[in-house]
């Protein structure tokens, strides 16, 4: 069982009632962003959510130690090197005493169930990878959004993902997906996939009445926010690219999580570097937007 351990900040705001946003570890460190944009990625989504009226709560495993929210010293050590850990991995993590453990969204929202926040912020999630029907690759982001009481909140999915089958997913186990002000499945990079969302949300008051109506008290929401528009990239341009890098993908024997990095790499060289603020400006946005929600939740 997940125990983390808070950061007095944390624990206090906890124990008031005061809203909480926990952040993912994983985009901070040498897996996610490039150095020094993991850092402006890190301070940016930190201060959005303070300045949103909530609590920064960052999830990682440090010295085998299950953590929620980390001091100015301990965000230090997730910039570097770290191994990843999805949900799956924390027990290993603790178990094996790993020195940085760099948490996904599927371990990110366990560590915020755990511990009883409500709200998490990332920047895209996973999905069903195209090609699921014969390799089985699903990523473990949607059976944790489904399978624990936190609203995610993030850019929508990579639109290298199969995104019909990773709507129709989270339909099946039963997890609510919203839109921010918009009514269509945004693709990260893109404020529409072509997907319409199944609701589309207004306000972080509504976001809050509709979570406290699950009629699955253990499930979770995944709350769809759009790139801002003037951070959206071309998406001719991109889905020429994908094409290309999945192609490649296929040629390489590129399979499984591997297929993430791969791709995100071809997009940053085709738009020679401009992914990079887009996914910044998404990442911050999400933070922002969380702590709207967080703050009304906690007002409930």
């Amino acid at each position: 069982m997940i125990d983390p351990t808070c950061s007095d900040e944390v624990a206090g705001a906890l124990a008031d009632g005061r809203a909480v946003v926990a952040l993912e570890s994983t985009i901070f460190s040498h897996l996610g962003l490039p150095t020094p944009f993991n850092r402006e990625a890190l301070e940016r989504c930190l201060a959005a959510v303070r300045d949103g009226g909530a609590v920064p709560a960052v999830t990682a495993v440090l010295d085998g130690v299950v953590r929620l929210g980390l001091s100015d010293a301990e965000h230090e050590r997730i910039l570097g090197p770290a191994r990843k850990a999805a949900e799956r991995d924390v027990a290993v993590a603790v178990g094996q005493g790993w020195e940085v453990g760099a948490t996904t969204v599927s371990a990110s929202v366990a560590i915020a169930a755990a511990a009883g926040v409500p709200v998490f912020a990332t920047g895209g999630i996973g999905g069903v990878h195209r090609g699921a029907e014969i390799t089985g690759d699903i990523s473990a982001d949607l059976d944790a959004i489904a399978s624990h009481p936190v609203i995610t909140v993030s850019a929508g999915a990579k639109a290298f993902l199969d995104l019909p089958r990773t709507l129709e997913f989270l339909e099946t186990a039963g997890a609510p997906v919203l839109g921010w002000q918009h009514d269509w499945f945004p693709a990260f990079y893109t404020r529409s996939s072509g997907l319409p969302v199944p609701h589309r949300v207004d306000s972080a008051d509504e976001v809050a009445r509709i979570f406290a109506a699950r009629s699955r008290p253990a499930s979770g929401i995944l709350l769809t926010v759009p790139i801002p528009v003037v951070d959206e990239l071309d998406t001719a341009e991109l889905d020429e690219v994908l094409t290309e890098a999945l192609a490649d993908c296929e040629r390489a024997g590129v399979t499984g999580a591997a297929i993430t990095p791969f791709v995100l790499g071809r997009i940053g060289a085709a738009t020679e570097g401009r992914s990079v603020p887009a996914n910044l400006a998404l990442a911050e946005n999400n933070a922002s937007v969380a702590a709207q929600v967080a703050v009304a939740v906690a007002a409930t």
